[in-house]
């Protein structure tokens, strides 16, 4: 650790690569706590301390706390790449690529604030009892602490505007029959604008929130699609995302089957589930057969 400070202090700009290890994390065995192992925390914070500009690099394959993350100018979840490792993070960190993922789960700050914690069973039987209640769900309808980054969060090398969305019906209404089960509710056409210096990459998504009071226990919105779109400096582009009849469906257990619920629902467009930027009425009408 000495080492680097020393090496970091003399330096323009600090590169940090941490990482879990097969020790704590792996798909045999549940993680005990969601800290990186070793000294690595006090790795980053003595480095960033020196007051070089500091990029730390997450070498992990699930949420890890970081609690250091304001500390330093810029972190990079690289996931567990492979051996075109180097080669790939050096594209991303000199900016020959943009690094234009998005979040898939949603990274607590710490353990004890995530919504959803006993995953041991208890005389051989686990109850869930959060219901649909998991991830992004379970986070916007708890009160009280708010995770470190989002689902779907996820920065670039540029910035974006959302300029206009639109819904446009599916032709075909009505009940489900046999081979039907990717019916849709329609299409919403989402038009943004890259606003920054240089050309870049936006993953549009779009939430379905469903309407007050229709009397099912069901998340108030969940994710529905997406879709990349690219644009130089200036342009625009638009994204056209289909919307599944699954997201406005839920599980009837005495029919053994998915039932639409009719109603008026809103598709929100944005860059994650809490930065939604624009919004359009989505209406979903009763099946007729």
């Amino acid at each position: 650790i000495q080492e680097a400070v020393a090496v970091a202090s003399a330096a323009e700009a600090a590169v940090v690569v941490v990482a879990t290890t097969e020790r704590v994390e792996s798909e045999g065995f549940d993680r005990r706590h969601l800290r990186l192992p070793g000294r690595q925390d006090e790795l980053v914070r003595r480095v960033a301390a020196t007051g070089t500009p500091t990029v730390v690099v997450v070498n992990a394959g699930s949420p890890v706390e970081m609690d250091w993350r304001e500390e330093v100018a810029a972190v990079l979840l690289s996931w567990f790449p492979g051996q075109e490792a180097g080669a790939a993070l050096a594209d991303v960190l000199l900016g020959a690529e943009e690094p234009g993922g998005r979040l898939p789960t949603t990274w607590p700050a710490r353990l004890a604030d995530a919504p959803v914690r006993e995953v041991t069973p208890s005389g051989g039987r686990l109850v869930y009892e959060e219901g649909l209640f998991i991830g992004y769900r379970a986070w916007e309808r708890r009160q009280g602490a708010a995770p470190a980054y989002w689902f779907g969060h996820g920065l670039g090398y540029t910035d974006w505007a959302y300029e206009a969305v639109r819904f446009t019906p599916a032709r075909a209404a009505g009940g489900r029959g046999a081979g039907e089960d990717d019916e849709a509710l329609g299409t919403v056409t989402v038009r943004v604008r890259n606003t920054g210096a240089r050309a870049g990459r936006e993953v549009v998504q779009i939430y379905l929130t469903v309407p007050e009071g229709d009397g099912e226990e069901r998340p108030v919105r969940r994710l529905a699609g997406f879709a990349p779109v690219t644009a130089g400096p200036g342009e625009t582009a638009e994204a056209s995302i289909t919307l599944p009849r699954r997201a406005a469906e839920v599980w009837d257990e005495e029919r053994n089957a998915w039932r639409l619920v009719p109603g008026g629902y809103t598709a929100e467009a944005g860059r994650s589930v809490a930065d939604r930027r624009i919004s359009v009425p989505v209406p979903v009408a009763a099946p007729t057969r």
